[in-house]
């Protein structure tokens, strides 16, 4: 499954789909609370419980679907609200570009440290890839007039590692769809908490609850959904690599949309992450072959 496959029509377009689906999470949340539409707390609850709804009412029928959360299952709903917090909340301080660039490379180094915790052994080429990715993060953070905030960076890295956890976690599962939705209704709870603690700051526009429940239901729910349909006619390699283009569909979108600009230190950060992380991605596709 990691070689070489013809990609049909119908899977790029659900692949390009899915690709400004995940993007557009960054764009939709930067521009509600950018724009102090919604506050970050109502933001995520409102984005999970959208997604609860939308992937309930997508699962309810099926055979076997089971919406009840085991006790060994808490894991999934745990992250899940790890992830989504400092997700928003990085978003009050850092813009959409930065904030999808920081995310897309700690979950690769996330997913691929976890990988190496294991016993995997990366060839000389995945090094190279993972120094020139990690240079690229450490770059961001490095005093000067045009760095990022740094505890919105701080917030969306954490956001990132948590993120990097699910997707691990849900590698092995049977019916991903199923245990998504089941990881968004459970994580709710802990979310609706985190709102009722800081209801002193409540702020709910109808744009930003708008932008919330799209962020949610659309562009992050039905966005895994129609993932998964396009991972049937994917490989493993070219689903890691399609994914390099999120950052940057996302930056693309914050300029045009939200009229960010891209100063020189992000562009150079994000070629070095980018790159590094393809490096990783080939050399593996490398020892995949017979």
């Amino acid at each position: 499954m990691t070689g070489r496959r013809h990609i049909d029509t119908s899977t790029l377009a659900l692949t390009m789909l899915t690709l400004i689906s995940f993007a557009s999470n960054s764009l939709l949340t930067r521009l509600a609370l950018g724009a102090g539409e919604i506050d970050a707390a109502t933001f995520t609850s409102l984005r999970l419980a959208a997604g609860a709804v939308a992937l309930t009412l997508i699962v309810w029928r099926r055979p076997g679907a089971r919406l009840r959360l085991l006790p060994t299952e808490i894991g999934g709903p745990l992250v899940l609200f790890a992830y989504a917090v400092p997700f928003s909340f990085a978003y009050l301080r850092i813009g959409a570009a930065t904030g999808a660039l920081v995310l897309f490379g700690v979950v690769q180094l996330t997913m691929i440290g976890w990988g190496i915790v294991r016993g995997q052994r990366p060839a000389p080429g995945e090094w190279v890839g993972l120094a020139l990715a990690s240079a690229g993060l450490v770059a961001l953070t490095l005093p000067s007039a045009a760095r990022p905030d740094a505890l919105g960076l701080s917030l969306m890295a954490a956001a990132g590692v948590a993120w990097g956890a699910y997707s691990l976690a849900g590698r092995t599962s049977r019916d991903p769809v199923t245990v998504n939705a089941r990881s968004f209704v459970w994580s709710c709870p802990p979310a609706i908490l985190v709102n009722v603690l800081m209801r002193g700051s409540l702020v709910a526009t109808s744009r930003g609850v708008a932008l919330a429940i799209a962020c949610g239901a659309v562009t992050s729910a039905l966005g895994y959904v129609v993932w998964y349909r396009a991972l049937r006619g994917l490989s493993v390699t070219q689903a890691a690599a399609a994914q390099l283009s999120v950052p940057v569909i996302a930056a693309a979108g914050a300029v045009v949309l939200l009229g960010e600009r891209l100063n020189p230190r992000l562009v150079i950060a994000g070629l070095a992450v980018l790159s590094g992380v393809a490096l990783v991605l080939a050399a593996r596709a490398e020892q995949a072959r017979p």
